[in-house]
């Protein structure tokens, strides 16, 4: 029993508890998937459950391979445990149950791009995005549990949606096809229609263990629901402080109310953690006990306080991201990673980095001025400097789409030659075109005649965001953002805020040199053995860990965003991000937030996130914290007792300044939480303290 030596009490506890229901609440660096592990092994080596009656279910094939790795170097015979994703547990069930639902054992699951082919046979006039927000949809109804006779107004308010789904549905079936929400939805249909089948399961899975529970969505929780029966030791392992997947479909009131769905749950905390420091666990617990919705716990280390996190306000995204760059002379590039909201606030950073010859690279995405809608927007812009430019032209004569073919753009090309290689000039006096690619090509030069005539030399920028209105880009890519939400509008802004910087005669020309010259100065190999700084979004930063961590963007409407401010459970879900953003740095923290900042190609005043006055002074160096949690004039102060018509009584448990508004935050008798916005709402203070 070797492997048990070195686990801490609850650890210990948690490995050896026996029945269920089980939920062990493990923070951030707990040691989660030693415990995980070490529970199936003790469970087939010590309590003789047979493998075969053990399911293990987590979200990546990458984790489940890894506990397969650790679980059989404890057990070897473990081996026939069955450690799957929800989606292969869910295709393994239905290849050999489906017959009932129609499926063969050889069924196909459709990919993205196979839902979308099957839609427009369904849409035939619907335009590529319009099926891919179909798509998104259909699959959010089945992440949310949702059939076509819900009301789904709130997922997509489309008057034929609702059909539009049904019939998806119907010929996926006539098919025997299926797609991946399906590899949910269907398994948990066959276990709660047929009685025999689930007992059959039931009696088989006498053990089931689900990792990172809080990320679970409507659908996974009611499959597990109709997987466990009364004598199934079901565990559950989760962190609701991490609970930050709600644009994927995860629901955190699945680990909320566990304990009301399985009653008799005994719940463990893990709460010692073994990778960061004191201080920047002080911080993080303190930040995210402002959270009510959650079950509660503080991380603990005995590794010892360590250095004290650092604020830092600097004047903008420039001096930010200069800032940033100073304190990187020393230390590990590759221990060193710089957080940010949004993939838009990358480009300060890899342009300051650039210049000052730091070596990084970027996870989850590609670089600023690699990114699709970035490449199509320099492209427009280089044939309106320059109409010869044929890479240019190839990349945005047909984008959005102009009726252009790849024959009709061979017949341009071709026919250059006769007008010295310029392509506005082919276009404009070749007659070799016919029909929609005739006018799809003046449609496109009257676009750059007309961009041709507009003034640049005041301001860039402003020039830029025409450019990218006017040729339909910005239309464009916004619908892919509906379908996808890829952030790819936020990245046009940014590239609006990149030229603002740019004014006179040469402005456009020397935003074009300046881009390219950021393009070839940076090293494209990333696997040459060069020590790199990480750039990352918070949302990928989950489940990696750094020694030094600087969370960047500090800022109201930035970080909380601006459409998540006026609503208490989005702005607990940004404080459970910043709480996850805390807790990747083992070693070292810094925070940094701007005074102004470029919005939509305009500098404007910033305030710092509400998220940093809610960090004790005590555990932080560097600038002093904000203060606007609260307000000397307002007319509300924590404590105060307060009477609202339709909630009745109840009291103020925080005010906050988001940045326009002040906004009251009442808990009333009845335990509903409101938000009110305090200039417009008939709140009546009865006392304060």
């Amino acid at each position: 029993m070797d492997y048990l030596e070195g686990l801490n009490k609850q650890q210990l506890e948690a490995v050896t508890t026996e029945g269920g229901p089980l939920l062990l609440l493990a923070g951030a660096g707990s040691g989660k998937t030693r415990v995980i592990t070490t529970r199936i092994a003790y469970l087939i080596d010590i309590l003789k459950f047979s493998p075969y009656s053990i399911l293990a279910v987590t979200f990546t094939n990458k984790a489940a391979g890894e506990m397969r790795e650790r679980v059989q170097a404890m057990v070897p015979e473990a081996d026939s445990v069955m450690i799957k994703t929800f989606h292969s547990f869910g295709a393994w069930m239905l290849r050999r149950n489906g017959e009932s639902l129609g499926l063969r054992s050889s069924f196909t699951i459709y990919d993205d791009d196979d839902v979308n082919s099957l839609l427009k046979t369904i849409v035939p006039g619907a335009t590529r995005s319009e099926l891919k927000e179909f798509a998104r949809d259909i699959s959010r109804c089945k992440d949310d549990n949702l059939t076509p006779d819900d009301d789904l107004v709130s997922i997509n308010p489309y008057p034929d949606f609702s059909e539009i789904y049904r019939k998806y549905n119907e010929r996926l079936k006539e098919i025997g096809n299926v797609d991946f929400g399906d590899l949910i939805s269907l398994p948990k249909q066959l276990l709660q229609k047929n009685k025999d089948l689930r007992a059959r399961f039931q009696s088989r899975f006498k053990v089931i263990l689900v990792d990172e529970y809080q990320d679970t969505n409507r659908a996974q929780f009611e499959l597990l629901k109709a997987l466990a029966g009364p004598e199934t030791w079901i565990c559950v392992v989760g962190d609701d402080d991490q609970s930050i997947y709600k644009f994927r479909g995860a629901e955190v009131r699945n680990i909320l109310d566990f304990d009301k769905i399985f009653p008799g749950t005994r719940v463990i905390k893990l709460e010692e953690n073994y990778r960061s420091t004191g201080h920047i666990l002080s911080i993080a617990s303190a930040v995210v006990k402002n959270n009510l919705n959650r079950l509660g716990k503080t991380l603990w280390t005995s590794k010892g306080e360590g250095l004290k996190p650092t604020i830092k306000y600097l004047e903008n995204s420039e001096a930010e991201a200069e800032y940033i760059a100073s304190q990187l002379n020393t230390g590990n590039l590759n221990e060193t990673a710089i957080l940010y909201r949004t993939n838009a606030q990358s480009r300060e950073l890899e342009s300051t980095f650039i210049r000052n010859s730091i070596p990084y690279k970027i996870v989850g995405t590609l670089r600023f001025y690699e990114r699709e809608e970035i490449k199509d927007t320099l492209a427009l812009l280089a044939f309106i400097s320059n109409s010869k430019d044929e890479i240019a032209f190839r990349r945005i004569i047909n984008k959005p789409a102009r009726g252009i073919g790849k024959s009709s753009l061979e017949k341009i090309i071709s026919d250059s030659a006769n007008y010295d290689y310029d392509y506005f000039e082919t276009i404009e006096n070749s007659n070799i075109l016919k029909g929609k690619a005739l006018n799809g090509s003046k449609e496109f030069n009257n676009l750059v005649s007309e961009m041709r005539s507009l003034d640049f030399k005041e301001d860039l920028g402003q020039y830029v965001r025409k450019v990218i209105i006017e040729s339909g880009l910005l239309e464009y890519h916004r619908t892919q953002d509906l379908a996808i939400g890829s952030g790819k509008v936020e990245n046009l802004e940014e590239l609006v805020t990149a030229a603002s910087k740019y004014s006179g005669d040469s402005a456009l020309s020397e935003f074009l040199e300046a881009v390219e010259l950021d393009q070839s100065s940076f090293n494209k190999e990333e696997d040459d053995g060069i020590p790199r700084v990480t750039l990352i979004t918070m949302h990928n930063t989950k489940g990696l860990e750094f020694d030094r961590v600087f969370i960047s963007g500090m800022e109201n409407g930035l970080f909380p965003r601006i459409d998540k401010i006026d609503d208490t459970n989005e702005l607990e879900e940004e404080r459970r991000l910043f709480y996850v953003s805390i807790t990747r740095a083992r070693k070292e923290l810094t925070f940094t937030s701007c005074n102004k900042r470029f919005i939509h190609g305009k500098l404007v005043s910033s305030q710092p996130s509400i998220f940093l006055s809610e960090i004790p002074e005590e555990f932080v160096v560097g600038d002093s914290i904000p203060k606007n949690s609260g307000f000397s004039n307002s007319k509300f102060k924590r404590g105060d007792t307060v009477y609202q018509d339709d909630y009745g009584s109840g009291y103020v448990i925080k005010v906050i300044d988001n940045g326009k508004h002040e906004l009251v935050l009442v808990k009333f008798e009845t335990g509903q939480v409101k938000q009110f916005i305090a200039e417009f709402c008939n709140l009546e203070k009865i006392s304060g303290y």
